[in-house]
């Protein structure tokens, strides 16, 4: 994707007040740093799927799959908040980045030696996502350290487009990689993340760290923020259970295996379709940005979300589901862009990495156990009820919040909160 224009990346204006946020040396490197890691991942997500349904041919697994990388951040969120807020968030980024080379260089272990046991892969992805549980929320917390507050909101949307342009890059280089050889992914994966973690080594981040002391207080901080703000609250479960329940990723190597018959790279074009839609909105938002009836347009997209899976379980054709999962990932960019901006906003520093570390918790449930609950509904019920049924889910969701939270289905505009963000009729 080729970029022009005033925001485009460019190193060559270190302007200390610049909206821009690639005028800033340390975001630059921050954001092409986290690009390589979830580069990273996205390679790991789609061999491993791959591999591990070519072991057993079974759905359930698949959901294991994000189980076992979800796991992690549930059980250590009141831990991985508060060491954001306490130690330096760059080590904890460049730490993590090197313990999932590690892993990725156990997946290649493991390949070589020609396990069939799938627990050595679920234990290697365990490992995984305690390393992503304590990144994320470092990640997130980092960036208003980086800038100064004027170019914040050109970061968030430049950070929303890193992962986008992974999710649809990172997909294809897998599943052509896994073409390949699982060896040759699980390599290159190993290399991105090990070019993350020597970027993000030579950043310089301004943070307001404090001697945190121990009290069950401090640890559940950030759980406090989240539910005392009800637009908060509301928007991050709104996307919660609609991608819990109407997610399909885990279920797409069954899909393109079983029911459209296509190969690796075909499941490659599948994954990465989201993304394309995704940074499609992304990019219309750029020129075009929410200035009123957000909550209306949010709850009207997620209801479009679940009936783009509906579209997509009812297919027999490749490029129809190609097509409805575009338009899902399309849809969903709409409530990842309300619910990061409120998050970067609306949070004091302080608490900042809590806060993210409880988004995070959120974002992995949807997203990780998500896969767990679409694997366990496609061995139960079979691949294609499974996603139906969740795409239907998913509309319920947005109907049932319109009517739970009024805060924000009355949303206006996404300006910060001082200038009066959300106006109840």
């Amino acid at each position: 994707m080729t970029t022009t224009g005033p925001d485009a990346p460019s190193l060559a204006s270190p302007t200390p007040d610049s909206p821009i946020a690639f005028r800033h040396r340390n975001y630059a490197l921050f954001w092409f740093g986290r690009l390589a890691t979830t580069f990273g991942v996205q390679i790991v997500s789609v061999a491993v799927g791959w591999q591990v349904y070519d072991i057993t041919r079974d759905p359930w697994d698949l959901g294991l799959v994000g189980l076992f990388q979800f796991l992690p951040a549930i059980a250590l969120v009141l831990l991985t908040g508060p060491a954001s807020d306490r130690f330096p968030r760059r080590m904890i980024m460049t730490v993590c980045a090197l313990i999932e080379g590690l892993g990725a260089l156990a997946l290649v272990v493991l390949t070589l030696e020609g396990v069939t046991d799938v627990r050595w892969i679920f234990g290697v992805l365990f490992v995984f996502g305690v390393a992503r549980a304590f990144y994320a929320p470092a990640s997130y917390a980092i960036v208003p350290g980086l800038i100064p507050i004027v170019a914040l909101p050109n970061a968030i949307a430049w950070n929303a487009s890193s992962w986008q342009f992974a999710s649809i890059v990172g997909p294809v280089a897998g599943g052509l990689l896994y073409g390949i050889g699982p060896v040759v992914a699980y390599g290159t994966a190993a290399a991105m993340f090990a070019l993350s973690a020597a970027l993000t080594l030579t950043l310089r981040a301004t943070q307001s760290r404090q001697a945190l002391d121990r009290s069950w207080g401090t640890l559940v901080a950030g759980f406090r923020y989240v539910f005392s703000e009800r637009v908060v609250l509301g928007a991050i479960s709104l996307d919660l259970f609609a991608v819990l329940l109407g997610g399909a990723i885990a279920l797409m190597p069954a899909v393109a295996r079983d029911m459209l018959d296509l190969g690796p790279w075909g499941l490659g074009l599948m994954r990465a379709a989201p993304g394309v839609g995704a940074i499609a909105v992304a990019a219309w938002l750029s020129v075009r940005p929410i200035r009123d009836r957000a909550g209306h347009i949010m709850f009207l997209c997620v209801g479009l979300f679940g009936l783009s899976g509906v579209v997509f379980g009812l297919s027999e054709t490749a490029w129809l589901s190609i097509a409805a999962l575009g338009v899902m990932g399309g849809a969903d960019m709409v409530s990842v862009t309300i619910r990061e901006t409120l998050m970067q906003l609306w949070t004091p520093d302080e608490v900042r990495g809590r806060v993210n570390a409880v988004n995070m918790m959120f974002i992995g449930a949807s997203n990780e156990l998500g896969e767990f609950r679409a694997g366990a509904m496609g061995a139960w019920i079979g691949v294609a009820p499974a996603i139906v049924l969740g795409g239907a889910g998913a509309m319920a969701v947005a109907a049932l919040w319109a009517w739970a939270f009024p805060e924000l289905r009355t949303a206006r505009s996404l300006e910060k909160r001082e200038d009066q963000m959300f106006a109840r009729k």
